[in-house]
């Protein structure tokens, strides 16, 4: 099996992360935990907190750069909330979250500069895509390091399954594991330029190809 080395041991020295911090703010604990779960594997500085009365004391000096808030909650809705939190930070990305969607939350919520509108329930794919909406209007970016290795991860998935390739078919093609390709794809892996080499060949393109817009 190929062990890739990590950017920390090929040059001894840890590369910078921005710590993209995200507070979650939900009375539903099973929520909390999928959020929790999905958004620190993709890399995020992640708190929950299923009492919405301590939100605005959390974010007054948690400097955090999003929120995700519910809207159907106890002691506090989320409206109620999330105007205490522009108390506290205006400048806060916060994304609403509810299971019972109405035209008035949605305007009260956009009126209170609230960034997007996630439905329960939700996929982890609308999850990580309203996310990545909310940084961008927010101008929020990763270490170039991340980024890159997602959009290379995202590439290479997408052209294997253009191929209807399965990952033991691209095992069987490049020599690499299943298990190392799929960490690539997934991003929790970076990959040499010599695995980069052979799993274009597998996939009949040019290595540049596989980092997309980047």
């Amino acid at each position: 099996m190929e062990r890739e080395p990590s950017s920390r041991e090929s040059d001894g020295v840890p590369s910078p992360v921005q710590a993209i911090k995200i507070l979650v703010v939900d009375d539903d604990a099973g929520i909390c935990d999928l959020l929790e779960t999905v958004l620190t594997k993709d890399g995020f500085e992640v708190k929950t907190l299923r009492d919405p009365t301590l939100a605005p004391g959390e974010i007054r000096g948690g400097g955090y750069h999003l929120c995700l808030l519910d809207i159907m909650m106890p002691k506090q809705d989320g409206i109620e909330t999330l105007t205490a939190i522009r108390g506290e930070d205006t400048d806060l990305g916060v994304i609403v979250i509810t299971g019972y969607p109405s035209l008035e939350t949605a305007v009260q919520s956009m009126q209170l500069d609230a960034l997007d509108y996630l439905r329960k329930p939700f996929t982890v794919e609308e999850l990580r895509n309203v996310v990545a909406r909310a940084m961008k209007k927010k101008g929020l970016t990763r270490a170039p390091e991340e980024q890159l290795h997602r959009v290379i991860g995202e590439t290479i998935r997408n052209l294997r399954k253009e191929k209807a390739l399965t990952l033991k078919q691209m095992a069987k093609r490049t020599g690499l594991s299943v298990s190392l390709l799929s960490q690539i794809e997934r991003a929790e892996s970076s990959a040499s330029i010599s695995s980069l080499y052979k799993i274009a060949v597998a996939l009949d393109t040019r290595i540049q190809e596989l980092f997309g817009e980047f």
